[in-house]
């Protein structure tokens, strides 16, 4: 059943949508695969292209950590982002910041790949380079989010895990459809080729999924949930004042939960460096290394739903935690078969760490910290404390590469942050409120005894 509120005729709720879950979670996963392939173009091409491309020849391993910290400032932009983005969703409406977000974010992306190099313009270069990264930053702050919220409102009750999952489902897409691009270019291409050319084709082609996803999410409807909290004159003046002031703990919670999406930067980007790169003197097949991305987001696409469906049956924290575990166990034991290079271990391993057990945790964290917040503070508790929490992911690949310096034996270093990392998520899920997925989407976020009330 949904939670729709009932309404009288000429009341201000007529006008409220009929829900929409599928075409809501459609218009989530073109978002997210938009920056999500965004975000594995512009990793993949920070480790293997953007040290020879914006940076000065002669020191390699640092040439590697600054392209990779450019990797990370686009995370310094998400937290003011979400504040922004938050305002404006949970003032205005989420649809405002689904088609503002995907405009923004698919030029800044386009423009990377029109960004002349360090040998044409010296220091300008980079600098471009970051400031492009930085607007990046900015729009993904309110991207899932968002993307979020769509789905989570449009939701039937008792489907919420399943259709939010299609955000992070989406992210898997791009994430394939990122490497599988990049894949044929790096083989078919000569070395000079690549640094000339061939990586800006990438970028390019982020226009055709920008059009794709402009022409689904202008004809999407705002959610039942905001128009009836509209029509309520409901909608708070100061989100963010209303959220700091009564759901800061909730922020803070997320803020924590949100440390496990470090497991994602560490395997698409540092596992990547550290397998292909000179300093490291590994020597694995960058090639291969592509494939194992591809596999291991394949299987994602096939896992999330599952896991996001039993979390609608036997609620959020065990499903999430049982993902946590598994990363905990499985983020050393990639990074060692790495340095063992063996490639059938390193496949398998890989596979099983991002594609199932780190999938258990994305398909249920979107529901998981709706859950915690109103509508009228959703969009932004949600976009504040991923994006404060996303931004240790963001400068995971580069807190490693220092962490391990050259040479492969630094590995148990990277592995150690990472289960810390882990650890302190799962410390913060578990904290929160339990079998939230029994609650009415109306009454989701409400203090428990307001929700007595609301149903006597």
């Amino acid at each position: 059943m949904t939670s729709t509120p009932a309404r009288s005729p000429g009341s201000p709720l007529d006008n409220i949508p009929v829900p929409t879950p599928r075409k809501a979670a459609i218009a989530a996963w073109i978002g997210s695969a938009l920056e999500y392939y965004d975000f594995v173009i512009y990793g993949l091409a920070a480790s293997l292209v953007f040290p020879h491309v914006f940076f000065p020849e002669g020191n390699e391993s640092a040439a590697t950590i600054a392209s990779l910290a450019t990797f990370g400032v686009g995370y310094v932009a998400r937290p003011i982002g979400s504040f922004a983005m938050g305002h404006i969703g949970d003032r205005i409406g989420r649809k405002v910041v689904l088609i503002g977000t995907l405009i923004m974010m698919g030029a800044s992306t386009f423009l990377v790949g029109c960004l002349p190099t360090y040998n044409q313009v010296g220091l300008l270069a980079p600098g471009l380079l970051v400031t492009l990264r930085l607007i990046q930053g900015l729009s993904a702050a309110g991207e899932q989010a968002g993307a979020n919220s769509m789905s989570f409102e449009h939701s039937p009750d008792n489907q919420r895990g399943f259709y939010t999952s299609w955000t992070l489902s989406g992210t898997q897409g791009g994430q394939i459809l990122a490497p599988a691009i990049f894949l044929p270019l790096e083989s078919l291409l000569s070395t000079d080729q690549m640094r000339t050319w061939g990586w800006r084709i990438p970028f390019w082609l982020s226009a055709l999924v920008v059009l794709v996803g402009y022409m689904i999410r202008r004809r999407l409807e705002e959610t039942p949930a905001f128009e009836a909290e509209v029509g309520h004159k409901e909608v708070a003046r100061t989100p963010l004042g209303f959220l700091f002031k009564h759901h800061w703990v909730d922020v803070v919670r997320v803020v924590f939960a949100a440390f496990i999406a470090m497991v994602n930067t560490l395997f698409t980007v540092f596992a990547l460096t550290f397998a292909t790169s000179d300093p490291y003197g590994l020597g694995v097949s960058k090639t291969f290394m592509l494939w194992v991305a591809i596999v291991a987001n394949a299987v994602a696409i096939l896992a999330i739903p599952y896991w996001a469906k039993l979390s609608d049956r036997v609620g959020r924290k065990p499903v999430f935690i049982g993902g946590i575990i598994g990363c905990i166990v499985l983020v050393p034991v990639y990074l060692a078969v790495i340095a063992t290079k063996n490639t059938t271990l390193i496949m398998l391993v890989g596979v099983v760490l991002a594609g199932v057990v780190y999938s258990a945790t994305n398909a249920v964290w979107p529901s998981t910290y709706a859950e915690y917040f109103p509508t009228k503070v959703r969009l932004s508790g949600t976009a504040v404390g991923t994006q404060f929490g996303f931004a240790l992911a963001g400068f995971t690949p580069s807190i490693l590469a220092a962490l391990v310096g050259s040479g492969s034996g630094g590995w148990p270093k990277a592995a150690l942050f990472g289960a810390v990392a882990c650890a302190i998520s799962a410390v913060a899920v578990l904290s929160g409120p339990a079998r939230t997925h029994l609650i009415p989407t109306a009454l989701v976020g409400v203090p428990k005894e307001e929700r007595v009330h609301a149903t006597v």
